[in-house]
């Protein structure tokens, strides 16, 4: 049976750390320039060497995206930059420019290619000229539905690798090749910099009847909403696998480590459990109930299942749903006194109950009690950033887990 790759967001070395401990086969990232997030935090050369290393020490992947729609000015310093990162390791790189590949095929011929889904890779014939010019991989473009995926696969070579978004935001124009941004802001959107209009609040003001707002709707010609819901796939394991995907794709690289930790997790054991007995293969609301603790807009499964209808769309706010919080990160645990030592996050009080979460394994629920201050002095709250705290622990805890608990 294949085996897709779970490939995480890391938009910084400690993102991709995080999601590499909790359980993402391969990880990409963008460097200072060329990556299409400019908000993420990026990586720079020596982040970069350092992030490799974590990863192919642990037998884990790294890809380097470079995805821009660029102009001529950029050709040159992108020439530089492939020289300044070919001998760095990476696993591959991540482009949707002809030009960007063929400069990546004349300045560093042994480095992988693939190609994003800026490219609007949703034909099979597209995929099999990516391929004819020496790609390893073709990003699927996330208006595609499992049957065209299945025709897709049976029609290209096996050498062929498929990627494909399975969680995370959706964009509102095709593969995500959005003007909107740049007209309305003058920040390029396939440069980076979008400002995500899609999010704001629209209404109709006809030109002779200005102040006079009619509400937007939509019919069967078209849409005139932007806000799109969340993708999320998770309870859709079984047809991911046998949709012959090679990586299973997971947006966010300017989301939280919290967010990586824990929508990572929630996918590596759903799909392991899938693997272990795909026969007797049961979904776990529980790993639904998990993605609904990260920060979200309400989910969809795009158009996976054919074409998305209204109810893909929120049409109340752009705001993001967020039931529970990061509290802390443990520094450290101590097994004699069964106590941890917890740098704040957010806010939290004696008596909180919280779930405290670690890489493969299940989350811990639990009390604080006994919290204490660097001074070893008692504390009833925790209310300073960056506070150090120690607490009781229900059990063993390793360093770097996290704390949340349920917003009030």
């Amino acid at each position: 049976m294949n085996r897709p790759e779970l490939l995480a967001p890391g938009g910084s070395l400690e993102k991709l750390k995080t999601a590499i401990d909790y359980g993402a086969d391969a990880v990409y990232i963008g460097g200072d320039a060329f990556s299409l997030r400019v908000a993420a935090e990026n990586f720079s050369l020596e982040e970069m060497r350092e992030g490799l290393r974590y990863a192919h020490e642990r037998g884990k992947k790294v890809y380097l995206t470079a995805n821009i729609i660029p102009h001529n000015d950029d050709l040159d310093d992108f020439a530089d930059y492939i020289k300044s990162i070919r001998s760095l390791g990476f696993d591959g790189i991540l482009v949707s420019d002809l030009g960007m590949f063929d400069i990546v095929r004349s300045e560093a011929p042994e480095l992988p290619i693939h190609v994003s889904t800026q490219a609007n890779n949703t034909n099979y014939r597209s995929a099999l000229m990516w391929y004819r010019l020496g790609a390893k991989r073709v990003v699927l473009g996330r208006e595609m539905s499992f049957k065209e995926i299945a025709e897709f696969r049976s029609k290209l070579p096996e050498e062929l690798e498929l990627e494909a978004f399975i969680h995370g935001a959706m964009c509102i124009s095709y593969s995500g090749r959005c003007l909107l941004s740049n007209y309305m802001t003058g920040r390029d959107s396939n440069a980076g910099a979008c400002a995500h209009p899609c999010r704001w609040n629209y209404s109709l003001v006809e030109e002779k009847r200005p102040g006079q707002y009619f509400d937007v709707e939509e019919n069967e010609r078209g849409t005139f909403i932007f806000n799109s819901k969340d993708l999320c796939t998770i309870e859709h394991i079984p047809e991911l696998v046998k949709s012959g995907i090679t990586s299973l794709k997971i947006e966010g690289r300017v989301k939280t480590s919290f967010y990586v930790a824990t929508v990572v997790g929630a996918y590596r054991r759903e799909i392991d459990r899938y693997l272990e007995d795909p026969e007797g293969y049961v979904f776990d609301p529980a790993e639904l109930d998990e993605l609904c603790k990260v920060s979200h807009r309400p989910y969809t499964t795009g158009f996976y299942f054919g074409r998305p209808g209204a109810d893909a769309q929120v049409y109340e706010t752009s705001s993001y749903i967020r039931d529970y919080e990061l509290i802390g990160i443990v520094r450290s645990y101590d097994p004699e006194s069964g106590r941890m030592i917890v740098t704040q996050r957010n806010r939290f009080f004696e008596g909180d109950e919280i779930e405290i979460m670690q890489p493969m394994k299940p989350f811990i629920t639990a009390k604080v009690r006994d919290m204490r201050d660097e001074n070893g002095e008692s504390i009833d709250s925790a209310p300073h950033a960056e506070q150090i705290v120690t607490m009781d622990a229900p059990g063993p805890v390793c360093e770097g887990a996290m704390l949340r608990k349920k917003r009030v």
